[in-house]
């Protein structure tokens, strides 16, 4: 792997990282209802991407299902528990997505886990526990029960993505469209003060809207999906761990995250535990997907 490989991956990392923080922003400082902020993300994702909604792909309703799954459906759940969860704590918990696209591959694929990596589901979701019962996690209960529900979907979705016959970047585009079909409505039924929101910080909303939507979704996830084509995965999946490191960090920098031993100690335990699991061979699972579950 070149220098310019890593400085890539390490761009990605930083992005992704700066996602759950501006996502944080704009949900909780900007006020901007969660699921709005989905739906607004998302017509930026179909407004770039819009030439790859032709032809259309076969197993239009599956495609569409797993899109929204691990899109637009755990992005609203994340937005939500952003909402009063930190930073830090949601990028940790983040982490069961891992074990739990193991789990569900048992369920649904027939997967076969062997202890090592039993032993790394198991070390995943101590940490997360771990993270949960910080002081950080504590103050933040309800929402981290939203990241983490955000979390299993994303890995229930995860689970069947390796059986689309469509590529990554057109899936984005299709998965944006359903999730705009689905959320539009529920935002219109369940949320208000969308436009006072976006209309008392309108340069701000529209720079975290461009993240999420430009930098993250097409940009980061783009190019994470080519160097998968020109590297083994072993190579690539290890090195997206720094996310959960760097949004510690970025939580604790912008967002005043308290940072204390419980939580750094979950973090750790966590992160080895995903290290082993996408470590370990998987036939029926799409490894760059353990750890970078949504598009």
């Amino acid at each position: 792997m070149n220098a310019s490989t890593l400085a890539i991956l390490l761009a990605c990392n930083i992005v992704w990282a700066l996602n759950v923080v501006v996502s944080k922003l704009a949900v909780d400082d900007f006020g901007v209802p969660p699921l709005f902020y989905t739906v607004l993300r998302s017509v930026l994702v179909v407004a770039v991407l819009f030439p790859l909604l032709r032809p259309l792909p076969a197993q239009l309703g599956r495609v569409l299902l797993i899109g929204f799954a691990i899109s637009g459906g755990s992005f609203a759940l994340l937005f939500i528990g952003l909402q009063t969860a930190s930073p830090s704590a949601a990028g940790i918990v983040n982490l069961s997505g891992a074990p739990l696209t193991v789990l569900f591959a048992i369920l649904f694929l027939k997967e076969e886990v062997r202890w090592r990596r039993g032993i790394g589901m198991a070390l995943t979701l101590g940490g997360v526990v771990m993270a949960i019962g910080s002081p950080a996690g504590s103050q933040s209960g309800i929402g981290l029960a939203f990241v983490f529900a955000s979390a299993l979907l994303g890995a229930l979705g995860s689970v069947f993505v390796k059986r689309l016959e469509i590529g990554s970047a057109a899936l984005q585009a299709w998965a944006a469209l359903i999730s705009i079909a689905a959320i539009l409505p529920m935002t219109l039924a369940f949320e208000s003060g969308q436009m006072a929101a976006v209309t008392a910080a309108p340069w701000e909303v529209a720079g975290c809207v461009v993240f999420a939507g430009l930098i993250v979704s097409v940009g980061a996830h783009s190019a994470y999906f080519k160097l998968l084509k020109l590297h083994d995965a072993n190579l690539i999946v290890p090195l997206t761990l720094l996310t959960p490191l760097l949004t510690i960090g970025f939580g604790a920098w912008l967002t005043g995250d308290p940072i204390g031993w419980r939580l750094l100690a979950g973090a750790g335990v966590a992160m080895s535990g995903v290290a082993i699991i996408v470590l370990r061979p998987s036939r029926k699972l799409f490894k760059p997907l353990l750890v970078r579950p949504r598009i």
